[in-house]
């Protein structure tokens, strides 16, 4: 952990800004850790919950068998930085993105996600050229309906990349999140479970025709530990579980005072006895998280800690507005007050800030977020 300048004290931290407890984090690390080596499962969390280098390597040293991104860019920052096993679990077909994975998978040993027969001539071709064997896994669409390679046209596709010389492939993988039965639900441990089964199968039926599928990869923070339990799983990539947040607690997953990541946001503005305003709006809190839809229904865009019944309801750019309830009333916060909020969804939250502050005991250290607004 290198930090970007001298700790600070509490009352010299300007806000809004994110606050991370590291000592939550850190066995929240462990914890994700032990529950993959239990299951027999190598653990490959996904870095775009913190986009740091050096939480990577605090997950390594904890037992993580290497990591994944989602960007080129990404992996760039983290090859930068000592991380040597990395998985871009997205299908790369621009040109200039697939000659900067095969320039990196030189250095170092770098898997790259395809899911169609058009995306793996590109990989092939522009390999090839460069006589060089890139090692992929292939995506399947297991009922999120995003990226992947539909279900039953996986076997085929299999067919045609494991018969491209100028690629290797090794694996599977799908992103499902809490789905079951092609809907949302809070029930992990049946959509974990189904979710492992389905891609347990289908590198059954691969290896049935010749292709030797090695690594299953599956899981989200909710679902993992129980995808994990499923024979012939072989990976788990979880995210969030590093700082988790509002919506994992909502899940079940952990518990409030499991979140690690607090917004710090100041009350600028009271202007009736049920509205605060903050500081913290749109360009502070992720929104990709929306209040009262199914299956979480969150209320606001964070949980307040200390004012129980208030709702952070509506942000504007710079803005955040808090309907006070009866209780928070009674609190009556006061302009000029700090407010500590867990935010519905840390991942997106922290890619909003150039600096995150980690907290041991009473000093807070400045780390830059690396990673943040990597979008090739």
């Amino acid at each position: 952990m290198t930090n970007n300048s001298k700790p600070l004290q509490a009352a010299d931290i300007e806000t809004p800004c994110i606050v991370i407890d590291t000592d939550t984090m850190e066995r929240n690390i462990v914890r994700m850790a032990e529950a993959a080596s239990c299951r027999k499962v190598k653990l490959r969390p996904h870095t775009k919950t913190h986009k740091m280098p050096w939480i990577a390597h605090r997950q390594l040293e904890a037992g993580a068998a290497g990591i994944t991104v989602a960007k080129v860019s990404e992996a760039e920052v983290m090859a930068e930085h000592g991380i040597t096993d990395i998985f871009i679990a997205f299908p790369l077909v621009s040109p200039s993105k697939i000659e900067r994975a095969l320039s990196l998978s030189r250095r170092i040993r770098l898997i790259v996600g395809v899911d169609s027969f058009e995306g793996a001539q590109r990989l092939a071709e522009i390999a090839g050229r460069h006589g060089h064997v890139l090692e992929v896994r292939l995506e399947i669409d297991t009922g999120l309906r995003r990226s992947g390679v539909l279900f039953e046209q996986a076997p085929a596709l299999a067919a045609q990349i494991h018969g491209m010389k100028e690629l290797r492939l090794t694996g599977i993988y799908t992103f499902r999140g809490a789905v079951y039965q092609h809907k949302a639900t809070l029930d992990l441990q049946t959509a974990g479970e189904e979710e492992g089964r389905i891609m347990a199968g289908m590198a059954e039926r691969l290896r049935e025709q010749g292709i030797p599928v090695a690594d299953v990869s599956v899981g989200s923070t909710p679902t993992g530990a129980y995808a994990a339990a499923v024979e012939g799983v072989t990976e788990i990539r979880p995210g969030t579980y590093v700082f988790n947040d509002r919506m994992q607690a909502r899940f079940g997953v952990c518990g409030l005072d499991d979140c690690a990541g607090r917004v710090w946001a100041t009350v600028v503005s009271r202007p009736s006895a049920d509205l605060a305003v903050i500081d913290g709006g749109s360009k502070t809190f992720a929104t990709d998280v929306q209040p009262n839809t199914e299956p979480l229904l969150l209320q606001g865009f964070g949980y307040i800690e200390g004012l129980e019944d208030a709702v952070l309801e509506r942000l504007s750019e710079e803005h955040g507005m808090i309907r006070l309830g009866p209780q928070s009333q009674l609190a009556n916060p006061q302009v000029g007050d700090r407010l500590r909020i867990i935010p519905n969804h840390i991942c997106s939250t922290v890619n909003l800030h150039n600096q995150v502050l980690f907290r041991r005991g009473d000093a807070y250290e400045p780390m830059t977020v690396l990673g943040r607004g990597k979008l090739e």
